[in-house]
């Protein structure tokens, strides 16, 4: 098979849950210990940090990533979804896997795989964790899929467990309060494996507690830490990640890592691991920013940020998914901007005309866009060169413009 077929072969297996939603989610690990069983447990060939949490845990993870490359090590990087390429997914010092190794894994385990009904991201998950294992890395920094404790990347026995917070996203799934969701993320916290809860929130920090307590690990919140680390990662919200990586890599037994090494890795992240999305500034007049938050507390954050840009005039380009609930999200938009509402080119993209709809009822006006690119180039055309662009609501809104 080519590259495009062996792809399109991987994304046809049982629907994948970033593009159709709900049906893609199997809430068990059977198929993944299967799959390690196969590939002779590739995760016990490699030391690891498994990196969970609702929001920040792609960035935390590239921060980890890139730390530990500064010291010299040789670094896997698993994270989910990709932007543009399948092979951001899994990359060593930044690399992304050879498209031919992708071909070569699915031509050699097909049969399997098909016998199995093993759904796109478990295959992807054993891809990525053969590939680290064949190529010796030191250490692989793991990114959770969704939740924690039935995601495929939980065969995995690390050196520290992370967890960045807990917000409301992907209820349907993970449970409709944050105990709940909480106690799914805690499922990461592994017998005598340190753990590191980025924030400590009040509404769930009990979880945490109990489950540590079950697992006699000491827990660790790295939102105590009174260190000031700078990034060259540019969002707000990057202030707490940087907290939680630094954090977590002091916890690590068995690595030599120095804080020049910290402090260099920190200002690399983009150079080291190809990082892109996160408050990234795509041009300069008229500014165009885009970022992937898509859940409440993410996008407060973010939207706070766009407050104190200075511009004449804004512009949003807004595409959602369907399942997201627009009551939690649309009250936090500006309501003197000027909207441009698209559809994201996904199975699961919320229809324009309905985003449209909903954000009237909170007086975000705007007009409608078939395509993420129409809504892009009609921005483009109306702002001028004082005026902001901001591109967001959806990780697949600005994978289509980055």
């Amino acid at each position: 098979m080519t590259y495009k077929e062996t792809l399109d072969w991987m994304f046809a297996q049982l629907p994948m849950y970033q593009r159709e939603g709900k049906a893609a989610f199997k809430k068990d690990l059977t198929n993944t210990l299967i799959l390690s069983k196969e590939l002779d447990f590739p995760e016990k060939k490699f030391k690891s940090i498994h990196v969970g949490g609702t929001n920040g845990k792609g960035s935390t993870s590239h921060m980890l990533a890139s730390i530990l490359q500064e010291a010299g090590y040789k670094v896997g990087l698993y994270t989910s979804p990709h932007l543009k390429n399948f092979t951001e997914r899994i990359r060593i010092n930044g690399d992304e896997i050879p498209k031919e190794k992708v071909i070569l894994f699915i031509e050699k385990h097909k049969e399997f795989l098909e016998k199995q009904k093993l759904s796109f991201f478990e295959m992807t998950v054993g891809l990525a964790f053969d590939y680290f294992a064949s190529e010796k890395v030191d250490i692989a920094i793991i990114e959770v899929g969704l939740g924690g404790r039935l995601d495929s990347t939980n065969i995995i026995n690390p050196e520290v467990s992370v967890i960045t917070n807990i917000g409301l996203d992907h209820t349907q799934f993970l449970g409709e309060t944050l105990p709940e969701i909480a106690f799914e993320k805690a499922g990461i916290i592994k017998k005598l494996v340190p753990v590191i809860i980025g924030e400590e929130q009040e509404t769930v920090k009990s979880v945490f507690v109990a489950k540590a307590k079950i697992e006699k690990v000491a827990i660790c919140f790295a939102s105590d830490d009174n260190g000031i680390y700078n990034t060259d990662l540019l969002g707000d919200y990057q202030k707490k990640n940087t907290k939680t990586a630094v954090v977590a890599v002091k916890k690590l037994k068995g690595f030599q890592v120095s804080e020049e090494n910290i402090k260099k890795g920190l200002l690399n992240v983009v150079k080291n691991t190809n990082l892109k999305g996160r408050w990234q500034i795509l041009q300069k007049k008229p500014k165009v920013i885009c970022d992937t938050a898509h859940n409440k507390e993410g996008l407060e954050i973010v939207l706070n940020q766009l407050k104190r840009e200075v511009f004449k005039k804004i512009h949003i380009i807004l595409g959602v998914v369907s399942d997201k609930k627009l009551e939690d999200v649309l009250p936090l938009f500006p309501k003197d901007a000027s909207y441009y509402f698209c559809k994201p080119d996904i199975p699961r993209g919320m229809s324009e005309v309905f985003l449209q709809q909903k954000a009237e009822e909170f007086n975000l006006i705007g007009e409608k866009y078939s395509t993420v690119e129409l809504a892009f180039k009609s921005a483009l055309a109306s702002a001028n060169q004082d005026d902001v662009i901001y591109v967001g609501g959806s990780t697949f809104v600005v994978a289509e413009i980055i």
